[in-house]
C-alpha cells in the first residue's frame, strides 16, 4: 500500500492567492496523466518532504485531491535554493500495470582503491533513464567503485538493477573513473630560464659603466 499524500484543488490563480498558499506553509503543484485532466493543486510542504524521504524520489504515492485518489510519481520539482523552499511540483498519474520510463540518480558507493594512491575519483554520469513498472522503479542506482584503481573506468554494465528494470542508456557509457595524481609542472630548463632578465641586464650594464 502506497503512502497517502493529501492535496487540495487550487481554483484561484492570482498572486495574492499564491502568496496565501505559501504563507500557510503550502506550495502549488499540478497533477496529470493516464486519462486524468491536468489539475492545479496545492499541498503542505512539510508533509510532502516527509513523504518523499520515506518513499524516495521515484516512489509511487497515493495523492488524494478532494475525494479523488490517484497513484502518482513525482515527475518534477522546482526549488528556490536562496529561500530553501519548494516552488512547484509536477505529479504524474501512473497506470500500475504499464511500464514507464523515468530518470534515476546514480550513487557511487565504496572508497575507490585508486584514491588511496592519490588518484581523484571523478563521476561523469549522475543520472540514467530506466524502464519498468512504476512499483519496481528504484529510488536510485548504486555502483560500487571499491575496486576502481588509478586510470580505471567503470561503466553502466556494472550497475546492479533488478531483472524487471531496463536501463535504456548505452551500457558501455562511462559512469566514473579515477584520474592519476596531478604532477607538478616541470620547470623549464632552457636557455631562456638560464639567461638573466631585462632588469638584471640593466643592473650589470650600469655596474660595468661605473667601473
Amino acid at each position: 500500500m502506497s503512502t497517502l499524500l493529501q492535496a487540495n484543488e487550487r481554483k484561484e490563480f492570482k498572486n495574492s492567492a499564491r502568496r496565501r498558499i505559501r504563507e500557510a506553509g503550502n506550495f502549488p503543484a499540478v497533477v496529470y496523466g493516464n486519462k486524468v485532466d491536468s489539475t492545479s493543486i496545492y499541498l503542505n510542504s512539510a508533509d510532502f518532504i516527509k513523504t518523499i524521504r520515506e518513499t524516495g524520489r521515484n516512489g509511487v504515492l497515493t495523492l488524494q485531491v478532494n475525494s479523488d485518489k490517484y497513484s502518482v510519481m513525482l515527475h518534477d520539482i522546482q526549488t528556490d535554493p536562496l529561500k530553501n523552499e519548494i516552488v512547484h511540483a509536477d505529479f504524474q498519474v501512473v497506470d500500475m500495470s504499464k511500464e514507464l520510463e523515468t530518470t534515476v540518480n546514480i550513487v557511487l558507493v565504496g572508497e575507490a582503491a585508486g584514491t588511496k594512491e592519490g588518484g581523484v575519483l571523478q563521476q561523469s554520469l549522475h543520472e540514467v533513464t530506466v524502464k519498468g513498472l512504476p512499483q519496481d522503479i528504484p529510488s536510485q542506482i548504486e555502483i560500487d567503485v571499491t575496486n576502481l584503481g588509478v586510470n580505471d573506468t567503470i561503466t553502466l554494465e556494472e550497475a546492479s538493477v533488478a531483472k524487471n528494470i531496463e536501463i535504456t542508456h548505452d551500457l558501455t557509457e562511462a559512469v566514473a573513473s579515477v584520474l592519476p595524481p596531478r604532477q607538478e609542472e616541470d620547470i623549464d630548463s632552457g636557455e631562456q630560464q638560464d639567461s638573466p632578465d631585462e632588469e638584471d641586464v640593466e643592473v650589470i650594464s650600469e655596474k660595468n659603466n661605473e667601473e
